[in-house]
């Protein structure tokens, strides 16, 4: 399996789903080796699994570890810089830093100098970086006993296809988003191309919602027949955590929003949403968790608006503030211009918020208890906010209904229609 987030590598639902999965996969008996390019180091303390401590490896192999939980799940990293849902501008930021911090390991010198272009394993673009993974994937593949490849996501597919072809083993590609969610219109070419390919390569993919496979049968030209629905799921959690002091007063009301700060995510229709509700109710707090390119133009735009003291800005949240922050929230808002699954809701629903998501989304083909909008419609989302916030019995039945609903979304389920697919294009190898 190669993906580029898992805990505690993690910077959004990706690693959270490529968690989840594994974690049934290993309940079911599959034994997986999980290939992670390697990117700026998390403390371990922060992951909810307990990782043991790694041990190095020949042949370009940084780590690899296995948890006391996970006792089927390998996962082994590759040295790389590359991380999910960055710009161009933010990629080649983050090499730079790489390459400084480990030239001042190395000196124990620090230096403003920029050394971008005196260290070969770490020069280039995104798109040499991408074909570099892959060609260290293929050496450790060549190191391991597997019967298919599973990959995750464009910046794996081809590794994806190039451990395919060099094993022999068939190939299978999990689309947790395209390039059109992430851009709209205006895709990055090469993205798309390494995108088409991949789907094209594979003898199997599996989409995460049917928003998904249209768009991958309507975009790439892919047969129907070669596209399998998996929803995601959610791992049921315990109970809340207390809030520590984030700025809030007890008497208001939050509205969250929390996700990526990009296009993608339309953090500037949750503002004008937010916008509108505070011109008739004044005790409403708008909390927006998370990061994202877009980060800067939404502090601003919630200036312009003259809202920017009811707006907080928490920044990227992980483990027990992500659940803090539940706690408190009164309603969870997530107003996607392309959203191919979204688990968020899933997480907001599994510690009792109700929800309120953009009918352009894969998990509005899922939940039925939850409030839908067009995400272009602030009026509306606007309307069903207020709705919520003024009127109790409202937000209780959501959250009853949305509780219970959500406990049918279950990894164990997507797990078992994994295998059924690996089942399928092994039996299909056989018959070539």
């Amino acid at each position: 399996m190669l993906g580029w987030e898992f805990p505690p590598f993690i910077s959004g639902g990706l690693g959270t789903a490529c968690y989840g999965l594994t974690k049934a996969m290993n309940k079911l008996g599959l034994e997986v080796t999980f290939v992670l390019p390697r990117m700026v180091r998390a403390e371990k303390t922060t992951s909810h699994i307990n990782l043991r401590t790694p041990a190095d490896i020949k042949g370009g192999v940084i780590e690899e570890w296995v948890t006391d939980e996970l006792k089927n799940i390998k996962v082994r990293t590759i040295d790389s810089p590359l991380q999910p849902y960055g710009t161009a501008e933010s990629y080649q930021e983050q090499i730079e830093e790489l390459i400084r911090s480990k030239k001042q390991r190395l000196t124990g010198v620090t230096s403003s100098v920029d050394h971008s272009q005196d260290n070969g394993h770490y020069a280039g673009d995104m798109y040499a970086e991408v074909h570099r993974y892959a060609a260290a994937a293929v050496k450790l593949s060549q190191q391991e006993n597997f019967d298919v490849v599973h990959a995750h996501d464009w910046m794996t597919y081809s590794a994806g296809i190039a451990v395919a072809a060099v094993s022999g083993k068939p190939l299978v590609i999990h689309v947790h988003s395209t390039e059109f969610d992430r851009s709209g219109e205006h895709v990055n070419q090469m993205i798309y191309n390494i995108e088409r390919a991949g789907m094209h390569t594979a003898d199997k993919i599996i989409a995460v919602s049917y928003l998904t496979k249209n768009i991958i049968l309507s975009r790439y030209g892919i047969s129907g027949d070669k596209v399998e629905v998996v929803y995601n799921g959610i791992e049921r959690s315990g109970t809340g955590l207390g809030l520590g002091k984030i700025g809030i007063d007890k008497d208001e009301k939050i509205v969250l929003f929390l996700g990526r700060i990009t296009m993608q995510k339309g953090p500037e229709y949750f503002l004008g949403a937010a916008k509108k509700v505070l011109d008739v109710m004044d005790n409403v707090r708008f909390v927006m968790a998370g990061s994202g390119d877009m980060m800067k133009r939404t502090i601003e735009l919630a200036a312009q608006l003259g809202i920017g003291g009811k707006v907080l800005f928490t920044g990227f949240l992980r483990g027990e503030d992500v659940r803090k922050v539940y706690e408190r929230a009164d309603l969870y808002v997530m107003p996607s211009v392309s959203e191919p699954f979204g688990i968020a809701p899933l997480e907001a629903l599994n510690n009792d918020v109700p929800v309120l998501i953009s009918k352009q989304s894969g998990v509005s083909e899922v939940l039925t208890h939850v409030l839908k909008a067009d995400f272009w419609d602030v009026n509306e989302i606007a309307n069903k906010i207020v709705a919520v916030l003024k009127y109790p019995p409202l937000q209780m039945t959501l959250k009853e209904h949305g509780n219970y609903e959500v406990r049918k979304l279950k990894w164990e389920d997507a797990a078992e229609k994994c295998k059924q697919v690996y089942l399928q294009v092994l039996e299909q190898a056989v018959c070539v």
